[in-house]
Protein backbone atom coordinates (compact mmCIF):
# COMPACT_ATOMS: atom_id res chain seq x y z
CA UNK A 1 0.00 0.00 0.00
CA UNK A 2 1.37 3.30 -1.03
CA UNK A 3 2.16 5.51 2.51
CA UNK A 4 0.05 8.38 2.71
CA UNK A 5 2.34 11.29 4.06
CA UNK A 6 6.49 11.18 4.72
CA UNK A 7 8.07 12.74 8.21
CA UNK A 8 11.37 13.04 8.58
CA UNK A 9 12.48 12.75 11.87
CA UNK A 10 16.14 14.30 13.22
CA UNK A 11 17.37 12.53 16.28
CA UNK A 12 20.06 14.87 17.68
CA UNK A 13 21.00 12.13 20.91
CA UNK A 14 24.64 11.15 20.69
CA UNK A 15 23.25 7.65 21.96
CA UNK A 16 22.60 5.25 20.05
CA UNK A 17 20.07 4.05 21.82
CA UNK A 18 19.18 6.81 24.04
CA UNK A 19 16.14 8.11 25.46
CA UNK A 20 15.11 10.48 22.23
CA UNK A 21 15.17 6.95 20.40
CA UNK A 22 12.61 5.28 22.94
CA UNK A 23 10.42 8.48 22.06
CA UNK A 24 11.02 7.74 18.36
CA UNK A 25 10.21 4.48 18.84
CA UNK A 26 6.51 5.11 20.64
CA UNK A 27 5.95 7.87 17.21
CA UNK A 28 6.76 5.52 14.74
CA UNK A 29 4.38 2.50 16.22
CA UNK A 30 1.88 5.24 15.30
CA UNK A 31 3.20 5.91 11.83
CA UNK A 32 3.69 2.45 10.70
CA UNK A 33 -0.35 1.71 11.60
CA UNK A 34 -1.45 4.42 10.36
CA UNK A 35 0.43 3.73 6.97
CA UNK A 36 3.13 6.69 6.98
CA UNK A 37 6.36 6.95 5.82
CA UNK A 38 9.08 8.27 7.95
CA UNK A 39 12.83 8.22 8.40
CA UNK A 40 14.97 8.62 11.25
CA UNK A 41 18.50 10.29 10.92
CA UNK A 42 21.14 10.26 13.62
CA UNK A 43 22.68 13.82 14.05
CA UNK A 44 24.02 13.91 17.68
CA UNK A 45 27.74 12.28 16.47
CA UNK A 46 27.90 13.90 13.24
CA UNK A 47 30.47 17.23 12.67
CA UNK A 48 28.24 19.44 12.20
CA UNK A 49 29.70 23.19 12.26
CA UNK A 50 28.00 26.59 12.92
CA UNK A 51 26.12 28.75 10.28
CA UNK A 52 29.49 31.56 9.54
CA UNK A 53 27.05 33.99 7.55
CA UNK A 54 28.63 33.93 4.18
CA UNK A 55 25.48 34.85 2.71
CA UNK A 56 26.44 31.61 0.10
CA UNK A 57 22.86 30.44 0.27
CA UNK A 58 21.01 33.46 -1.06
CA UNK A 59 22.41 32.74 -4.60
CA UNK A 60 22.75 29.06 -4.47
CA UNK A 61 19.83 28.12 -2.21
CA UNK A 62 22.16 25.56 -0.46
CA UNK A 63 24.79 26.00 2.67
CA UNK A 64 28.37 26.40 1.34
CA UNK A 65 29.37 23.28 3.67
CA UNK A 66 28.25 20.64 1.64
CA UNK A 67 27.54 17.61 4.66
CA UNK A 68 24.86 15.70 6.01
CA UNK A 69 22.63 19.55 6.12
CA UNK A 70 22.37 19.25 2.45
CA UNK A 71 20.89 16.01 2.26
CA UNK A 72 18.67 16.81 4.98
CA UNK A 73 17.23 19.60 3.36
CA UNK A 74 16.30 17.07 0.15
CA UNK A 75 14.86 15.17 2.19
CA UNK A 76 12.65 17.63 4.29
CA UNK A 77 12.00 19.17 1.00
CA UNK A 78 9.63 16.38 0.10
CA UNK A 79 8.45 15.69 3.57
CA UNK A 80 4.78 16.98 4.45
CA UNK A 81 6.29 17.09 8.67
CA UNK A 82 9.23 16.73 10.59
CA UNK A 83 10.21 15.93 13.93
CA UNK A 84 13.25 17.30 15.70
CA UNK A 85 14.55 15.22 19.09
CA UNK A 86 16.64 16.74 21.56
CA UNK A 87 18.23 15.62 24.73
CA UNK A 88 18.62 18.68 27.20
CA UNK A 89 22.12 19.94 27.75
CA UNK A 90 21.90 22.75 30.62
CA UNK A 91 18.51 23.36 29.57
CA UNK A 92 18.99 23.72 25.85
CA UNK A 93 19.05 21.62 22.56
CA UNK A 94 21.96 19.29 21.18
CA UNK A 95 24.55 21.79 20.09
CA UNK A 96 24.72 19.89 16.90
CA UNK A 97 21.43 19.62 15.93
CA UNK A 98 21.10 23.28 16.64
CA UNK A 99 23.36 24.20 14.64
CA UNK A 100 21.91 21.69 11.84
CA UNK A 101 19.07 23.36 12.18
CA UNK A 102 20.06 27.02 12.16
CA UNK A 103 21.90 25.87 8.83
CA UNK A 104 19.01 24.06 7.47
CA UNK A 105 16.09 26.47 7.90
CA UNK A 106 18.28 29.55 7.07
CA UNK A 107 20.13 28.14 3.31
CA UNK A 108 17.21 26.13 2.03
CA UNK A 109 14.58 28.32 0.07
CA UNK A 110 11.86 25.93 -0.25
CA UNK A 111 8.26 26.92 1.14
CA UNK A 112 8.18 25.14 4.02
CA UNK A 113 4.61 26.49 4.58
CA UNK A 114 2.02 23.94 6.59
CA UNK A 115 4.69 21.46 6.46
CA UNK A 116 3.89 20.01 9.90
CA UNK A 117 6.87 20.31 12.82
CA UNK A 118 6.70 18.73 15.89
CA UNK A 119 9.51 18.99 18.49
CA UNK A 120 10.50 16.40 21.21
CA UNK A 121 12.58 16.82 24.12
CA UNK A 122 14.00 14.90 27.03
CA UNK A 123 15.96 15.37 30.40
CA UNK A 124 16.81 13.77 33.57
CA UNK A 125 14.57 16.26 35.22
CA UNK A 126 14.22 19.87 34.08
CA UNK A 127 15.14 21.82 31.09
CA UNK A 128 12.44 20.35 29.02
CA UNK A 129 9.92 23.09 28.22
CA UNK A 130 12.74 25.56 27.20
CA UNK A 131 14.30 23.36 25.27
CA UNK A 132 10.66 22.63 23.46
CA UNK A 133 10.22 25.90 22.95
CA UNK A 134 13.74 26.67 21.70
CA UNK A 135 13.30 23.76 18.61
CA UNK A 136 9.51 24.99 17.85
CA UNK A 137 10.69 28.37 17.00
CA UNK A 138 12.23 27.18 14.20
CA UNK A 139 8.77 26.23 12.69
CA UNK A 140 6.88 28.89 13.67
CA UNK A 141 8.82 31.37 11.87
CA UNK A 142 8.54 29.11 8.65
CA UNK A 143 4.71 29.18 8.64
CA UNK A 144 4.79 25.69 9.68
CA UNK A 145 1.69 24.49 11.85
CA UNK A 146 3.25 23.05 14.81
CA UNK A 147 2.15 19.45 16.12
CA UNK A 148 1.19 19.22 20.02
CA UNK A 149 0.02 16.54 22.61
CA UNK A 150 -1.68 15.78 25.70
CA UNK A 151 0.76 17.46 27.45
CA UNK A 152 4.83 19.54 26.18
CA UNK A 153 6.19 16.93 24.15
CA UNK A 154 8.64 15.90 26.75
CA UNK A 155 9.60 12.15 28.09
CA UNK A 156 11.83 12.32 31.24
CA UNK A 157 15.02 9.36 31.83
CA UNK A 158 18.53 9.85 32.98
CA UNK A 159 20.65 6.66 31.93
CA UNK A 160 20.27 5.38 28.31
CA UNK A 161 17.09 3.54 27.99
CA UNK A 162 15.64 4.75 31.19
CA UNK A 163 12.71 6.59 29.98
CA UNK A 164 11.14 3.56 28.62
CA UNK A 165 9.93 3.57 31.92
CA UNK A 166 8.05 7.07 31.72
CA UNK A 167 4.62 5.56 30.68
CA UNK A 168 3.30 9.18 30.56
CA UNK A 169 6.07 10.31 28.36
CA UNK A 170 5.79 7.37 25.85
CA UNK A 171 1.48 7.87 25.42
CA UNK A 172 2.60 11.78 24.87
CA UNK A 173 4.88 10.61 21.82
CA UNK A 174 2.02 8.44 20.96
CA UNK A 175 -0.70 10.47 20.93
CA UNK A 176 1.87 13.89 19.58
CA UNK A 177 2.03 11.09 16.56
CA UNK A 178 -1.43 10.70 15.95
CA UNK A 179 -1.90 14.13 16.05
CA UNK A 180 0.49 15.41 13.56
CA UNK A 181 -0.85 12.65 11.21
CA UNK A 182 -4.53 14.59 11.54
CA UNK A 183 -2.97 18.13 11.15
CA UNK A 184 -1.20 16.19 7.87
CA UNK A 185 -4.07 14.73 6.40
CA UNK A 186 -6.38 18.24 7.07
CA UNK A 187 -3.69 20.15 5.89
CA UNK A 188 -4.20 17.86 2.67
CA UNK A 189 -7.92 18.11 2.59
CA UNK A 190 -7.98 21.36 3.04
CA UNK A 191 -5.85 22.53 0.03
CA UNK A 192 -7.52 20.09 -2.17
CA UNK A 193 -11.36 21.49 -0.81
CA UNK A 194 -10.82 25.28 -0.32
CA UNK A 195 -7.05 26.15 -1.00
CA UNK A 196 -4.40 27.32 1.08
CA UNK A 197 -4.74 30.68 2.73
CA UNK A 198 -3.60 34.26 0.68
CA UNK A 199 -0.38 34.68 0.84
CA UNK A 200 1.53 38.21 1.11
CA UNK A 201 4.75 39.76 -0.06
CA UNK A 202 7.19 39.44 2.97
CA UNK A 203 7.62 43.07 4.50
CA UNK A 204 11.24 43.28 6.25
CA UNK A 205 11.15 46.08 9.15
CA UNK A 206 14.96 46.95 10.70
CA UNK A 207 14.63 48.96 14.07
CA UNK A 208 17.90 49.97 15.04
Amino acid sequence: MEKRFKVLMLNGSPRENGNISVAFREMEKIFYELNVEYEEVRLGKKNIRGCIACGSCGNTGKCVFNDEVNEIAAKFEKADGIVAGSPVYYGCANGTLVSALQRLFYSSHFDKSFKVGASVVCARRSGCTATFDELNKFFTIANMPVATSQYWNNIHGGAPGEADSDEEGKQTMRVLARNMVFLMESIALGREKIGLPETEEHVWTNFI
